[in-house]
């Protein structure tokens, strides 16, 4: 597939309304669709009165609430939408550090919306906790499923010598990561079309991926795990890792689990995957309760909590016994 690059108008449009935000001094944090759902249901929050609103919180707006190079800017982007109280934006735009990302606008019904939230947050920052210790040479580094690109970015940003690829299924979340990378100012960042690593060539020294771990009855490219409790994708990242992992090379795998009587069948799933190899690996959990409404729908009913882990996986053939460090908060 070749590769994705900033060429159209609308993504143009979007660099531009990306860059004016941040000279305006734009800021915001996006929480979790139940935490947004919340904020925007009080009193005084149902129309936008200014560009955090409309940006961040996805707040319907009326004429005259956003002066006219901005709206200029959302009309060429093609991300200015009617709506019954006047317009709304089709996108948000989030602060990860210094940094802003475009991503689809809340609530996220469509099939290809473009995820960023709570997640994106841990996951970027075990990243940068890695990259910060990590002493092999990364010269080839892939982010699976880069959604809106916190991850390939974010190492593209921190080892700038590297080649970087940001690869996903879905064409959306390509553009975003091209207007995102733009604006964050990398430059050894390549953006392509990939379901997992089936689309490139070679091996890597770093493979990160944080990828869809709910199971969703709409079966939404950003949410849906697969499987049979949301694990599904998680285990197929890891299985390629093992494939396509250069000597020494390292699987970064931030997700989250299903657990049930205090099991983890991702971590069990794991463990006999690797129990005749020669590999250090460790699993921990970075959150023991996330999306805690999600238990009340009919596919979690046994389960007792959902939690977020994270999963480094390091390639070490030849080794007599494998090095295991497997830790929860259970």
């Amino acid at each position: 597939m070749p590769e994705q690059t900033l060429d159209t108008p609308q993504d143009l449009a979007l660099l531009r309304l990306g860059s004016l935000l941040r000279e305006r001094g734009y800021r915001f944090v996006t929480p979790t669709p139940l935490t947004h759902q919340q904020v925007n249901q009080r009193a005084g929050n149902a129309l936008a009165n200014d560009l955090r609103d409309v940006f961040g919180w996805s707040r319907p707006f009326a004429t005259g609430t956003l002066d006219e190079d901005i709206v200029a800017l959302m009309e060429q982007a093609q991300v200015l939408q009617p709506h019954p109280q006047g317009w709304i934006s089709r996108v948000r735009f989030s602060s990860l550090g210094e940094d802003l990302y475009v991503h689809s606008r809340f609530p996220t019904e469509d099939s290809d919306a473009v995820f960023f939230g709570p997640d994106t947050y841990r996951f970027t920052r075990l990243l940068r906790d890695y990259l910060a210790h990590a002493e092999q040479p990364l010269r080839r580094i892939v982010d699976i499923g880069c959604g809106a690109g916190p991850g390939a970015i974010t190492a593209a940003q921190l080892r700038p010598h590297a080649e970087v690829m940001a690869l996903d299924i879905n064409p959306r979340a390509l553009a975003m990561t091209c207007v995102n990378a733009r604006q964050a100012g990398v430059h050894n960042l390549r953006v392509q079309h990939s379901d997992l690593l089936r689309d490139v060539d070679g091996q890597f020294d770093l493979i990160v991926a944080n990828p869809p771990y709910m199971l969703d009855a709409q079966q939404r490219t950003y949410r849906h795990g697969g499987g049979k409790h949301g694990a599904g994708l998680s285990l197929a990242i890891f299985d390629t890792a093992m494939e396509r992992l250069a000597p020494g090379g390292t699987l970064l795998l931030y997700t989250g689990v299903a657990i049930f009587a205090g099991e983890d069948p991702l971590l069990e799933a794991i463990r006999l995957s690797l129990r005749d190899t020669g590999w250090d690996w460790d699993y921990q959990e970075i959150d023991p309760d996330v999306f805690g409404e999600e238990l009340q729908k009919p596919a979690y009913a046994e389960a007792e909590r959902i939690a977020c882990v994270a999963l480094r996986l390091t390639y070490q053939p030849g080794q007599p016994q494998r090095q295991e460090k497997a830790a929860t908060n259970a």
